[in-house]
């Protein structure tokens, strides 16, 4: 147990405040800029596809491997971050990230071929799949115990708000150019501009890191002892025993192996039962269909009556939707716990994406070309804002809490990478499947994305532990 000036929470948390718990909101907005990057790349990419299909004179097969490109980046990068934050610093790992995405931005912008356009995507998807894996790990280790699931909540909030400024952004250029997303600004097409316009909040992630401390984990384990105290009584206040919290991290970290690879191996089926866990997680976060909604909102908005032209609009409608669900998380996950909400979502999610099944069982038509009747249109509807109003209050926010917080302390970055790294490849699965199930069977989708909500249910309750009130070094 730490010893502090203040009595020890329940479960083992210290009960510290922070002297200026603004200046510790700050440095966690800073750490999950990197998840507003994701955010933004997500969602900015979905103003371009005409006109990139136009451009490049490409199917919809090979232009959905270009949006999905930068998917296998994200893979990549998260799993080698644990690795390199473990070497060289967190706040380093954020650097990088930051020049790689702001490079992917200006290449993007700029591309001679669609290949060309893969390329960068695929770079700007490694910086984002570092910070993805940095953000979580860093935003855990630098945060009072009291307030951990509400900071580390920060990360999910930093991706719906990127996505909802993308939107804005894009619809802002669009105006701009008539409406046309190949109409010229400036010498550059429109979509040109909105890919480009990805450098302003790259170069911001970077600077920023330049001006936060680095994570007193690290610090400890480079042998920066006092630069850790420093750290540590700026982020959870000043009457902490800054030198039994030092004490208490390096025997936390002493207790186990140097983390590398091997070290996450060991159970019965290759990764140590946590591990998995966290992997399942990730999995599970992304099998349920959400970024369908995202990547591939007008067509589903067309479906059900809604003039292509308004969907920009609608599409920003389900971001507010995401938001409003994002800030209830952050109000109850250090209220009522993990499990609670992600079964609470889990339930909800089941519920609205069989609605949805429901409904597009009554579709006519192929392709972008689909229609539904008017009841079950508005059905449709409701139950996708729904999905993401439950997805956005539960797994949204609770899979990056539980992945910066559940992992012992060695093997946190490199276990939180791997858990990472399975969340994108997930991605990249639903977002390549998703036309061709939805040619297929539209209907057979959502079912199949119902099953995952609902398998989601029972491995909740049999093996994700619960974090809530724990100080990091508890996690064993």
């Amino acid at each position: 147990m730490t010893s502090t000036a203040n009595a020890p929470a329940p479960g083992g948390g210290s009960a510290a405040q922070p002297d200026h718990l603004g200046h510790v909101i700050f440095i966690t907005a800073a750490a999950a800029m990197g998840g507003f990057l994701f955010g933004y790349d997500s969602s900015v990419i979905n103003g371009a596809v005409v006109a990139i299909r136009e451009r490049f004179d490409v199917g919809s097969a090979a232009l959905a491997q270009v949006i999905a490109a930068a998917l296998i980046g994200c893979a990549f990068g998260a799993a080698t971050a644990g690795r390199i934050a473990d070497r060289i610093g967190r706040i380093r790992c954020m650097q990088i990230a930051a020049v790689l995405f702001t490079a992917s931005a200006i290449g993007s912008a700029l591309p001679f071929a669609l290949w060309d356009l893969a390329v960068w995507r695929v770079v700007g998807g490694f910086g984002i799949g570092m910070a993805s894996v940095i953000g979580p790990a860093y935003i855990a280790e630098v945060s009072p115990p009291a307030y951990r699931g509400r900071l580390a909540s920060f990360q999910q909030a930093a991706i719906v708000i990127g996505i909802a400024v993308s939107q804005l952004v894009n619809w802002g250029i669009l105006n701009l150019a008539d409406g046309d997303q190949r109409g010229e600004i400036g010498g550059l097409e429109a979509w040109q501009w909105m890919l480009g316009v990805m450098v302003v909040p790259a170069v911001l992630y970077g600077l920023l890191s330049f001006v936060i401390p680095e994570s007193p984990r690290f610090l400890v384990s480079v042998g920066r002892t006092d630069k850790a105290k420093e750290v540590l009584r700026e982020v959870e206040g000043s009457g902490i025993d800054a030198d039994a919290r030092v004490r208490e991290i390096d025997r936390s970290m002493r207790s186990e192996h140097k983390s590398t690879f091997k070290d996450l191996l060991g159970g019965r089926f290759g990764f140590l039962p946590i591990v998995w866990i966290g992997i399942g997680l990730s999995v599970f976060q992304q099998l349920v269909g959400i970024n369908v909604i995202f990547y591939y909102s007008s067509s589903l908005w067309q479906s059900v009556g809604i003039d292509p032209s308004a969907s920009f609009l609608y599409s920003f409608e389900t971001s507010v939707v995401n938001i409003v669900g994002t800030v209830i998380a952050m109000i109850f996950v250090d209220r009522i716990g993990r499990k609670p909400l992600a079964l609470i979502g889990s339930v909800g999610m089941a519920l609205s994406l069989g609605a949805a099944a429901w409904a597009f069982s009554f579709k006519t038509g192929t392709g972008d070309d689909i229609s539904l009747p008017d009841t079950q249109g508005v059905v449709a509807l409701v139950a996708a804002n729904l999905f993401v109003l439950f997805f956005a209050l539960s797994w949204g926010v609770v899979v990056w809490v539980l992945l910066g917080e559940m992992f012992p302390g060695r093997i946190r970055a490199a276990a939180l990478g791997v858990a990472a790294a399975a969340q994108w490849i997930a991605n990249w699965v639903i977002t390549v499947s998703f036309p061709s199930l939805s040619d297929w069977n539209l209907s057979g989708a959502y079912m199949i994305y119902t099953f995952f909500a609902l398998l989601s249910i029972p491995f909740i309750l049999k093996w994700v532990p619960e974090t809530k009130g724990k100080a990091l070094e508890e996690m064993g």
